[in-house]
């Protein structure tokens, strides 16, 4: 099992038993029942602040797109062991989480299919996977913490086999620049569970093919989930993952495809 879906899991877990920024009651049980002893950076409360902020970012955005799209499938690549589906609620969507075979199988222990709900076992460097989504018309995906460990040519091949099965299509990612992805052999928290190769993109507009476009870039970390911090750590967590430098390392970028 790949160890690097906990470190999510416990950020939202433990950003969620104090009350910040979003209740995740089902990380809070998975973690409890399967956590482990976390090491190096990987225990770092403000790094499980961001997690957490980064989540409820997300969280957020997929709701505006569901409601903006009633007749859209939503695809959660990389779900891990996240609760994204409880959190945000299918409302009426179809709604299909995707990992790895090992990752689908582990995750099934904590959660169950139904007719609005599915996961798909599948690798995203393979697109085999889309077979098993009967739905073209329209997709909004969320991929977290995902695009990192793909090459670009990987990601070019797996949002272009996107485009070519549904006619409609919003999707947001979060992305390493280049300058991170060559920091992360130094420092990174994936290092302490045995990660470290990953892969950055400077230029969102690279990611433009055909009809997939960029439309822009989100902020990591809003102003108003820094301000539920209080005191030396809000100061602390604005300087170390909100400031100008923060903004060189880790971005936020939405595209879509129109319909012809």
């Amino acid at each position: 099992m790949n160890k690097t879906l906990y470190i999510p899991l416990y950020g939202k877990a433990y950003v969620s038993r104090k009350g910040l920024f979003l209740s995740d009651k089902k990380a809070e049980k998975i973690w409890e029942a399967e956590g482990f002893a976390l090491k190096g950076k990987s225990k770092s409360k403000y790094l499980a602040y961001y997690m957490g902020i980064r989540s409820a970012v997300f969280d957020n955005w997929l709701r505006q797109q569901m409601s903006n799209a009633e007749d859209a499938v939503v695809i959660h690549i990389g779900c891990g062991m996240d609760s994204r589906v409880l959190r945000v609620g299918t409302m009426n969507h179809k709604w299909y989480d995707v990992d790895f075979a090992e990752v689908i199988e582990e995750r099934k222990r904590f959660y169950s299919e139904s007719a609005d709900y599915q996961m798909v076992a599948g690798d995203v460097r393979e697109h085999s996977w889309l077979a098993s989504i009967p739905e073209k018309k329209c997709a909004i995906v969320v991929m977290e913490g995902v695009c990192m460990y793909l090459t670009f040519e990987e990601l070019r091949a797996l949002t272009t086999s996107l485009c070519m099965h549904f006619e409609q299509l919003s999707c947001l990612m979060d992305c390493y620049t280049v300058l991170a992805a060559k920091m992360s052999k130094y420092k990174n928290p994936i290092n302490d569970v045995g990660v470290t190769e990953v892969y950055g993109i400077d230029d969102p507009a690279l990611l433009q093919y055909g009809e997939f476009t960029y439309v822009k870039e989100h902020t990591m970390t809003p102003q108003k989930y820094i301000d539920e911090l209080r005191g030396a750590e809000k100061h602390i967590f604005g300087k170390l993952y909100a400031g100008s430098f923060s903004k060189k390392l880790y971005r936020l970028f939405e595209y879509k495809k129109c319909k012809s």
